[in-house]
């Protein structure tokens, strides 16, 4: 089982930002998260390294919504990281205006035989993953890497996601967590026993190495 390293930081964001500045630089192959504070990791990156020719960039999940609605994944991160690149990366986008089995289907044989080395994920108030809720039945495939299903938290629309192999065929693992709100979620998902209630917590049964990056109220103390 790996053990996640938490590193309390009054700037998680900052130092999220510099592991992609890096993973980038040595052209590595990046999955990429949504979330509220995962932007400004994307701009201090962006800042630090503009050329990303020699990466491709994937990501995590995504809400069945075509690619300019505010809800898109790939939006909040063309807005704060591509559209700051000088050489953009090879991308690789969930085409979430698709039917959610098309868009999955679709995206799963683009990334069936790549090397993920660097997997950035956020982490939910209930302590979800990527889309993998809480009672989801998605979190019970073990032999797709990507599929689709409901949401679990608003905004209520359908998600696409990696599925835990996928996750789990990952080389690194990296957590972005801030805020009070997640400081439940921290505990459950890192400290307290693997279970399903905290998705975050079955990455523990693998052996990648996982860091999470959070700030002090997200650490709870």
């Amino acid at each position: 089982m790996s053990e996640p390293q938490l590193h309390v930081d009054d700037e998680p964001e900052r130092r999220v930002g510099e592991l992609l500045a890096a993973a980038a630089r040595a052209g590595e192959s990046i999955v990429l998260t949504g979330g509220s504070s995962v932007g400004h990791a994307y701009e201090h990156a962006a800042s630090l390294e503009p050329d990303w020719s020699k990466a491709s960039v994937w990501w995590g999940d995504e809400r069945c919504v075509p690619p300019d609605d505010e809800r898109s994944n790939y939006l909040l991160a063309k807005r704060t990281l591509l559209d700051h690149l000088a050489d953009e990366p090879d991308v690789h986008r969930i085409r979430g205006e698709l039917q959610p089995a098309d868009a999955a289907g679709a995206y799963e044989k683009a990334i069936d035989g790549a090397e993920l080395d660097f997997l950035l994920l956020g982490l939910g108030p209930d302590a979800h993953i990527a889309s993998l809720f809480p009672g989801s039945p998605q979190l019970e495939e073990d032999e797709r890497l990507v599929t689709s299903g409901p949401a679990g938290l608003e905004p209520f629309v359908e998600r696409i996601t990696l599925t835990l192999p996928a996750l789990l065929s990952a080389k690194r693992i990296v957590f972005l967590v801030t805020g009070a709100d997640k400081a439940d979620a921290v505990r459950r998902g890192f400290r307290e026993p693997v279970t399903p209630d905290a998705p975050a917590s079955l990455l523990r049964e693998g052996s990648v190495p996982i860091d999470v990056y959070l700030d002090a109220s997200a650490s709870g103390g």
